[in-house]
């Protein structure tokens, strides 16, 4: 691929508010205003919400204001159209005199003065340098002043960097000459910078020399890293204690919408030591990656994560990193084999991604492909080996790291029935902390909405979108939370070669505007847009790692589909060993990885050092409280409901047209020859109902549950939110059901009562209370089958069932094995408890009807509604237990 042009920068330009200096970026565009998302918040009531704008451009940085109702100023003069600033420059927001000051300065020198300057390599940072995008210490920013006489702690091992890039490397060769061929440098860009052969001696584990400045717990490298390399802001340590969140009024206010408005607190005790309290966020307060429960104390070894942000305490200051989503991503011999290691899934497989990385995964089926996938999310989860997110393990990690990673799945994750713009909101309430405002939801979906081109059909049903539209919407819904790396599972199945394209591109320009993405895909057809190709082999091995355009050249073919011809039918072929003798493999791979650290003991994702499984780490916090989850689930589930127009119809009409049935039957009163069929009706009836209601609720939300219970999402929560609505509805239409039956219709109880209540109300009761355990028992068949198209002859079979066990058919009393199926039978215990109402024994006496479950007594009566009870409770936790099963493996705890 060839090298995309790249404007010319602007000058580097420091900017000074409330005490925090910032280093602006060119490629950034800075949103000031009071709304906790900007890239500089103001406290000021007088601020607007959006207040203005900063941006590079042409070369020069420009002022903007966005509107706002007082005003942006710039040195005393009002900025009504984008104006020139730079080093000088002195701006109020709000009020020309009082309103809140920011201060424009040129960035310190690159430098300390007196000492002779060295060339840096690519992608090095020089202690002393001003790095793009990184804020610096007040005391380094006043004007006329230079810089300190060393560099800031955390870069006290700046990263080796690659040797220049060479000549382009020669055309695809075959697999003989592309093995031999000599060894061209690595590239520039690559994930992170070549290691040496051997140990550097005086160098710690971890890629640092001994005895240097603070180290980050837990990261391989920090000066490798793109989370770890620039601070976004610097303070010095605080006296007393220090509120952090989302809010305008915290001392340090972090932009972050997975960040509640009040998070957690950094207090400086009287010793001198600082210890990190979390405030009861939603999304959690994290050190080293641990979920912090109690207040923990917090040495210059340590990171404090909150949402996208890092803090740690280095040099007498608190340093804030910012995860912008340029990271890389370590893959380190991967390894996962299922039936007790008789069968191997993926076999040592490594690779590195780099920073704004297109990676495609290629591979004949059952080569690996989604055991990779989720490898690499932490959802499932490596039995051996690696994956460092930024020089961090994934695995250890996961719980603070998991926000930072997008998955989009084969199938939809998403309710057709609702608009774009419907679902994506939803969405945002089940991942966003419930503090956050509904103004900020909106108008995140909105941004959202507008990166993908989906705004002409925000509020168009998602069922009435193309293929490639409806893939857009769920990147959409996975870029809510800003995630820095994106992996998508066969994104293009089953579009046509246009749209495959233009979903290709769709990626291609994500990876282009700073996250890292990764795609399992089957097709071919656009492996030009990528930067890198994985294919794996048959067993779970890397056949080939490398630029798409050497892949073919590499295999020895001319055509893809004669290469994985190939690798179905020439299976004793080591391809894994062809390619780790080859150029491709030292290039992208050997010189492209950092070597692996010596992790702590259990520090690892899936094995400690010494090969020992590590214990797993905690589930993730929820985002939201378990009634917050049940409140949204609700209203989406309803609102998906009343969508449905034909399920609609069909709730309408079946009780209607059961009920008018059972009216017929009873021949203007229930007597010795109507009531059995009646009571009989009105059990199928009721079962119907509930059954075919829950039946297909559970097997069609599927992959949008498994996704949104690896974001955080409850199992008990949602189950909740299926009984409550699907509960709602079937108990109205038993109750329907019943009164179009019997209002009206003369029941002959003895002396017109019934048990406890009027015989209708009894009645009614026991036919709503069957409709919901028939529910119960819907969902049970939902949880238990894989596939939607066999829940409809299930609810035949259920149908048939509850007909010849409720007791008018056949009498079970006395025979073994029939009688106690007979008990696990709904239908058996609403058709006793209607019995008992009316005492049918003196109203249609006959063998049937002698069963003492049917005598007109409150005991009786009870205890038939009684065991309908425990039989929904008993339901209820077997689909909870199976619900499991469908569930990430780092969720199933």
């Amino acid at each position: 691929m060839g090298e995309r042009p790249v404007a010319p920068a602007a000058p580097g330009l420091v900017l000074l508010v409330d005490g925090v200096t910032t280093r602006m970026d060119p490629g950034r565009v800075y949103h000031v205003g009071r709304d906790p998302t900007s890239d500089i918040v103001l406290a000021d009531a007088r601020a607007s919400w959006h207040h203005a704008v900063l941006r590079a451009a042409g070369g020069r940085w420009t002022l903007a204001d966005e509107d706002s109702t007082n005003g942006t100023y710039a040195d005393g003069v009002r900025v009504r159209l984008p104006r020139v600033v730079g080093p000088g420059t002195v701006v109020r927001f709000g009020h020309p005199e009082d309103g809140p000051r920011a201060v424009l300065t040129a960035p310190p020198e690159t430098a300390p003065r007196g000492a002779a300057p060295r060339d840096a390599a690519p992608g090095e940072a020089v202690p002393g340098d001003a790095v793009p995008g990184e804020a610096v210490p007040e005391e380094a920013a006043p004007e006329g002043t230079g810089p300190p006489e060393a560099g800031p702690p955390w870069e006290a091992a700046p990263p080796e960097a690659p040797p220049p890039e060479a000549a382009p490397p020669p055309p695809p060769s075959p697999p003989e000459a592309a093995a031999a061929a000599p060894d061209p440098p690595p590239p520039p860009g690559s994930s992170t910078a070549p290691p040496p052969a051997e140990p550097v001696p005086g160098e710690d584990a971890r890629g640092g020399a001994a005895g240097d400045g603070p180290r980050l717990a837990g990261v391989s490298r920090p000066g490798a890293t793109g989370t770890f390399r620039r601070p976004t802001a610097i303070r010095p340590l605080p006296e007393h204690t220090v509120r952090i969140g989302r809010a305008p009024d915290n001392d340090v206010v972090v932009a972050d919408l997975v960040v509640s408005r009040h998070h957690a607190e950094l207090i400086a005790r009287p010793d001198g030591t600082y210890w990190i309290h979390d405030l009861g966020s939603h999304n959690g307060t994290f050190l080293n990656g641990g979920l912090v429960v109690e207040p923990v104390r917090v040495t210059a070894d340590d990171i404090v994560g909150i949402g996208r942000s890092a803090f740690c305490l280095a040099g007498g200051q608190l340093v804030e990193f910012t995860d912008t989503g340029e990271v890389s991503l370590d893959v380190q011999e991967l390894a996962v084999t299922v039936d007790h290691g008789r069968k191997t899934l993926l076999d040592g497989v490594s690779f590195p991604v780099g920073e704004k990385t297109l990676l495609a995964v290629v591979g004949p089926s059952g080569a690996g492909k989604s055991t990779l996938l989720g490898a690499l999310t932490g959802q499932r989860p490596a039995d051996r080996g690696t994956v460092l997110y930024d020089g961090r393990d994934l695995y250890r990690d996961y719980a603070e790291l998991r926000q930072r990673i997008g998955l989009v799945p084969q199938d939809d994750i998403l309710h057709l029935q609702l608009t774009v713009r419907r679902a994506l909101a939803y969405a945002a309430e089940l991942r966003f902390p419930g503090d956050t405002a509904p103004a900020e939801r909106h108008a995140r979906v909105a941004e959202v909405i507008g990166e993908l081109g989906l705004a002409e059909r925000a509020d168009q049903p998602i069922h009435s979108l193309s293929g490639g539209q409806r893939k857009r919407v769920s990147v959409a819904l996975e870029l809510l939370t800003k995630p820095s790396l994106l992996f998508l599972d066969e994104p293009t199945s089953g579009l046509d070669p246009g749209m495959d394209r233009s979903v290709m591109h769709m990626l291609r320009g994500l990876a282009d505007d700073g996250r890292t993405v990764v795609v399992v895909t089957h097709s071919v057809l656009s492996l030009d847009v990528c930067d890198r190709l994985l294919v794996l082999a048959p067993g779970g091995r890397v056949a080939y790692y490398g630029p798409p355009e050497d892949a073919l050249g590499f295999f020895g073919y001319a055509q893809w589909p004669e290469a994985f011809e190939a690798f179905e039918t020439d299976r004793d072929r080591d391809w894994a060993g062809r390619y780790r003798q080859s150029r491709f493999h030292r290039r992208y791979i050997e010189d492209a990885t950092v070597r692996p650290y010596a992790p702590q003991a259990g520090a690892t994702g899936a094995s400690g050092a010494s090969g020992v499984p590590a214990a797993p780490p905690p589930p993730p916090p929820k985002a939201q409280s378990w009634g917050g989850q049940l409140r949204t689930l609700v209203r989406r589930y309803a609102a998906a409901l009343s969508a449905d127009r034909t399920f609609l119809a069909i709730m309408v009409a079946l009780p209607f047209v059961m009920g008018a049935m059972a009216r017929a039957l009873s021949e203007g009163e229930l007597n010795p020859e109507s009531t059995l069929n009646v009571f009989l009706i009105l059990c199928v009836g009721g079962v119907l109902t509930g059954a075919a209601n829950a039946v297909r609720e559970l097997v069609k939300e599927r992959s949008i549950y498994r996704r949104e219970r690896a974001v955080g999402l409850s199992r008990s929560a949602y189950l909740a939110s299926k009984v409550v609505v699907l509960g709602t509805v079937t108990v109205v239409q038993a109750v329907v059901l019943t009164l179009v039956a019997l209002i009206g219709v003369p029941l002959n109880a003895p002396g017109g009562k019934g048990v406890l209540m009027p015989p209708l109300v009894e009645i009614t009761l026991a036919v709503a209370l069957l409709a919901f355990t028939a529910m119960m028992l819907g969902l049970l068949v939902s949880a238990l089958v894989r596939k939607e198209e066999v829940t409809m002859p299930l609810l035949v079979l259920l149908a048939i069932v509850q007909v010849v066990f409720c007791g008018a058919l056949l009498d079970v009393r006395g025979t073994p094995v029939l009688e106690q199926l007979a008990w696990l039978v709904p239908s058996r215990w609403a058709f006793a408890a209607m019995g008992a109402t009316i005492d049918i024994g003196a109203v249609a006496p006959g063998d049937k009807t002698t069963d003492p479950l049917m005598d007109h007594t409150a005991t009786a009566w009870l205890f038939d509604m009684g065991m309908m009870v425990v039989l929904c409770l008993v339901l209820g936790l077997a689909v909870s237990r199976l619900l499991r099963r469908h569930e990430p493996v780092v969720m199933r705890r």
